[in-house]
């Protein structure tokens, strides 16, 4: 299954690519929001995803930056 796209979570936003790549990378926390996903709704880190790229929203969920697992 493909990653899914993530939101910041417990709110948490960012205004910079940058930004969320770091948090991504010190494993914080992101809720899964597709809601196709068995899990939408729940929170996932790096350690959850499968190789590949993920989507994540930020700047109030109007920018998205992809980063690679």
């Amino acid at each position: 299954m493909n990653n899914p796209t993530l939101i910041p979570a417990y709110g948490r936003d960012y205004k910079s690519a940058i930004e969320v790549k770091s948090d991504f990378y010190e494993r914080k926390d992101f809720i899964i929001a597709d809601f196709s996903h068995p899990y939408d709704g729940k929170a996932m880190n790096i350690n959850d995803c499968s190789p590949g790229t993920v989507n994540i929203r930020y700047s109030k969920l109007t920018k998205v930056c992809v980063v690679k697992v």
